[in-house]
């Protein structure tokens, strides 16, 4: 969904379903009647700028859609979308390259809301390569969608030796992100498909199996041999503008002494 093709009441009831929030609860964390909610919900009612933008806030609603949100009301955007290129973004853009570098040599990748990758370190190119050789060749600017190299048939999840461990789980995550951010449904959903193909629709239907271990571990088979990460994920804490609030870093970890070794050897002696 497109918000600027929509209504503020159809854009407002979405926010609140996908956060499942009745219009009570609405209500009292905003401090107006259930009443006035279902007004504006149904179009009945306007709210005033400075009631839209803690109602948004208390949805926690992208801030690209909050824009989207303020402009169907008849409101002045309040969110910049700067380029991380700009001066003003370049203590943010320093941030970023930092916990890129010191991660090195493991794989670290910066990410946006739709997935699409903005950044990575040297780990995260060689294992790029490792894991699609043909991604080597692509020019340093080409787009890359990371949610398009899961879909794909030759993709990541080719590579995966527990793909019925860890992409049911993933995929759980990647809909209720999509509940807040529905462009990225078409991608969810082929992703979904090629799980289907892949495993089975009762494997997908059959619950989230029982976890063996306190984080979820992506095991990769590499002509280095198995593989073994687990991540962690950074993200900008109160972001005011739209690019640094869509950015997350993912940081992956060895979980094991055999991956660990690999990456050393392959990765560290060629910075």
């Amino acid at each position: 969904m497109n918000a600027l093709t929509h209504t503020l009441p159809a854009t407002l009831q979405q926010a609140r379903k996908a956060r499942r929030i009745s219009q009570l609860e609405l209500s009292l964390r905003v401090g107006v009647s259930q009443r006035h909610v279902t007004f504006v919900e149904s179009g009945r009612a306007r709210p005033s700028c400075d009631l839209l933008l803690a109602w948004l806030q208390e949805l926690d609603v992208p801030l690209a859609l909050r824009n989207a949100a303020l402009l169907q009301a008849g409101y002045a955007p309040v969110y910049s979308a700067g380029n991380l290129a700009d001066p003003a973004l370049a203590q943010a853009q320093a941030a970023l390259l930092q916990l890129l570098d010191v991660h090195d040599p493991m794989p670290a990748l910066v990410l946006d809301a739709q997935w699409n990758l903005r950044q990575m370190n040297r780990g995260g190119r060689w294992l790029a390569a490792t894991l699609l050789p043909r991604a080597a060749n692509l020019p340093q600017d080409a787009p890359v969608n990371m949610l398009d190299l899961l879909a794909h048939p030759e993709g990541f999840a080719r590579h995966m030796l527990n793909l019925d461990e860890v992409c049911p789980v993933l995929l759980a995550h990647l809909r209720d992100d999509a509940s807040v951010q529905p462009a990225l449904i078409p991608r969810v959903e082929a992703f979904a498909g090629l799980l289907r193909s892949r495993l089975g629709a009762h494997v997908l239907h059959s619950g989230w199996p029982r976890p063996l271990a306190p984080v979820l571990t992506t095991r990769f088979a590499t002509p280095h041999g198995p593989l073994a990460f687990f991540s962690m994920f950074t993200t900008f804490g109160t972001p005011q503008d739209i690019t640094l609030a869509s950015l997350r870093v993912e940081h992956m970890f060895a979980a094991d002494a055999a991956t660990r070794a690999v990456v050393q050897d392959q990765v560290a002696p060629h910075g």
